[in-house]
């Protein structure tokens, strides 16, 4: 089993930045991709970015330019770097990750963008 832990959620007003952070723990060797989702109220969760081992990143195209998806040394920890937020930007993210074809998923966080 894998856990995710986020944080780093928050109020900003439009154009400002935030940094959401993941941990992994548990039974982490071998997790292959890692990232982030969102849902806003009313919509289906969607994918924001992920990055698979070796690097490789894949990101929404409303989110390219202004977010940054990065993982720590120690590959157990994911980072988004939000930037130029927008107020369509609000939503609950969620991590994830992805082992041995198994996703797992964090319990969100709230990201709030005030025009």
């Amino acid at each position: 089993q894998v856990q995710l832990v986020e944080s780093g959620g928050g109020l900003v007003q439009a154009g400002g930045s935030l940094r959401l952070s993941c941990t992994a723990s548990g039974t982490i060797f071998s997790i292959n991709t890692m990232g982030w989702y969102r849902q806003a109220p009313g919509k289906q969760r969607a994918k924001v970015a992920v990055i698979i081992n070796g690097g490789s990143t894949n990101y929404a195209e409303s989110v390219k330019d202004r977010f940054t998806i990065s993982r720590g040394s120690a590959k157990n920890t994911v980072y988004l770097q939000m930037n130029s937020l927008k107020p369509e930007d609000t939503a609950v993210y969620y991590c994830y990750a992805l082992r041995y074809g198994s996703e797992y998923w964090g319990q969100g966080t709230q990201v709030t963008v005030s025009s």
